[in-house]
């Protein structure tokens, strides 16, 4: 039963090919296995793109994430702990039904005290024959598009913060 770890294991041994990155890894399946493996290989690069969605356990919950914050915070000082100049980019989406104000400002707050680099920021929108686009408690546009200015001003901020670390560095 092979899994991802055998997988990138493998690709660690071939010729020819000088950088590999691990793009879209859901926080329950970035294994300290993984995180490990990263940190000593030649060729794979000390970059994670691990989605989080919500920084809220109550949005998780609803978009049937299988993870909660708490996961995802640990996950992030794990990679840093073993890789501090790791780039670490994050998918987050806005405005998903049911998202109050309270419940934004909560992600906000739990992303920027994150030891992250940036943000991919996505606006909810309804798509047919989804349960979320059944859902009472639509986000207005307006406050939609306020929340993703928020979001991207914040990713740029940390994104500033990721190269100045790292200045007159390869």
């Amino acid at each position: 039963d092979a899994m991802f770890i055998d997988l990138i294991q493998e690709l660690d041994k071939v010729e020819g090919i000088e950088r590999f990155r691990i793009s879209s890894i859901e926080p329950n399946l970035c294994s300290d296995e993984i995180i490990e493996f990263v940190a000593q290989s030649q060729r794979f690069v000390p970059h994670f793109h691990m989605p989080l969605q919500s920084g809220n356990n109550k949005q998780l919950k609803a978009m049937r994430r299988r993870y909660k914050r708490e996961l995802y915070a640990e996950r992030v000082q794990k990679i840093k702990s073993l890789m501090p100049h790791c780039c670490i980019g994050v998918d987050v989406i806005v405005g998903f039904p049911g998202e109050t104000e309270e419940d934004f400002l909560g992600t906000y707050r739990f992303l920027n005290e994150l030891d992250i680099s940036y943000l991919h920021v996505f606006t909810y929108s309804e798509r047919k024959n989804t349960l979320a686009a059944k859902m009472e408690d639509s986000v207005s546009m307006e406050d939609r598009r306020k929340r993703n200015k928020m979001l991207t001003i914040l990713s740029d901020k940390k994104r500033r913060h990721f190269y100045e670390q790292h200045l007159g560095e390869t």
